[in-house]
């Protein structure tokens, strides 16, 4: 695997990984990004230039993919439309993307005979109650809540198709919640750690009850690339740190770890149909493949994470204003 199609690559996870393999590999890199508000060519800046190429393009247009495919030894899809709020004012840019580019990529892959990863989410699963023991597992049914989340379970179930049906060579992973550097201010911890260094109340949906299973983005970088080399050709993966926490928890630490009082945000009203807990069982991962994350301290992860933000202003900035006044039209 001597150069490696990142789909997504500009995008918050994707550009996470990039800058993984280019720091633990050999490999090279041709990432394929949209480049639309979430995708960001700064979040490569500083990767060399011989071993990362970035094409800006959509997943969705067959003759740029099959052109690609014939270049690279495996590809890494991670480019999706993934905001929540976003999936329920305006579904269609997510079945898009989701599911047509998930084919497309999927054509190509069975056309050039191409090892293929596709990076999925535990959303799709649904939610737990919050006093539920239960976690995900690989075998836990779908049962997606949004048009997000069912778009993405819809491309998993593609993905297992052409597997089954056309003897693609792919593998799924299912990843808890990611945080870490380059993560768009739209979404929760960056959002929130970004009002605090702004002097702005963080915000909270509800009474702050829904439970997330965080995991650094840099371990989920390195759990790919491990089921890359050695998982098993049709088989899912579901990735997790252990790192449960509520978001009420969240917020209040955020504050904590920037100096200040723990009680100094607002409730805003909640998400419709928000999701109570999610929460990942990596058993699989762990024993079958080896891997263990690196940021097994989530406070620790938090607080680098705020230290990333507060040294990168000039990436953050420019989208701040408008993320903030499309939340406070919501009165969120």
């Amino acid at each position: 695997m001597g150069t490696l199609l990142v789909t997504g690559g500009a995008g918050f996870i994707g550009s996470n990984f990039v800058h993984h393999v280019i720091e633990h590999t050999d490999h090279s890199v041709i990432v394929l990004d949209k480049l639309t508000y979430a995708g960001n060519a700064a979040s490569l800046a500083g990767l060399p230039e011989d071993r990362v190429r970035l094409v800006e393009g959509d997943i969705a247009d067959a003759a740029l993919v099959d052109e690609l495919f014939g270049q690279v030894d495996a590809v890494v899809h991670y480019a999706a439309e993934s905001h929540n709020d976003n999936s329920l004012h305006d579904p269609r840019p997510f079945l898009d993307t989701n599911i047509v580019g998930t084919y497309t990529l999927l054509e190509a892959a069975r056309k050039h005979d191409k090892r293929f990863h596709h990076i999925s989410t535990d959303e799709v699963y649904g939610d737990l109650e919050l006093d539920d023991p239960a976690r995900f597992t690989e075998t836990t049914p779908y049962n997606p809540s949004s048009p997000y989340s069912s778009t993405k379970a819809g491309s998993d179930l593609l993905v297992r198709a052409w597997v089954r049906s056309f003897g693609v060579k792919a593998t799924i992973s299912n990843c808890s919640n990611n945080y870490g550097p380059y993560q768009h201010v739209e979404k929760f911890i960056p959002r929130q750690i970004t009002n605090v260094l702004r002097g702005i109340r963080p915000k909270l949906y509800g009474k702050g009850e829904n439970v997330r299973d965080w995991i650094h983005a840099d371990d989920h970088s390195s759990a790919v690339l491990t089921i890359l080399d050695r998982g098993v050709i049709g088989e899912t993966y579901l990735i997790g740190a252990d790192g449960e926490k509520d978001n009420k928890t969240v917020v209040e630490l955020i504050l904590a770890l920037t100096g200040n009082p723990t009680d100094a945000y607002d409730h805003v009203t909640d998400r419709p149909g928000h999701d109570l807990r999610y929460a990942i069982d990596s058993t699989k991962l762990r024993t079958e493949l080896g891997w263990t994350p690196r940021y097994q301290d989530f406070e620790a992860g938090l607080k680098a994470t705020i230290d990333w933000y507060r040294d990168n202003e000039d990436w953050w900035a420019p989208a701040k204003d408008g993320v903030e006044a499309f939340y406070a039209s919501k009165g969120q």
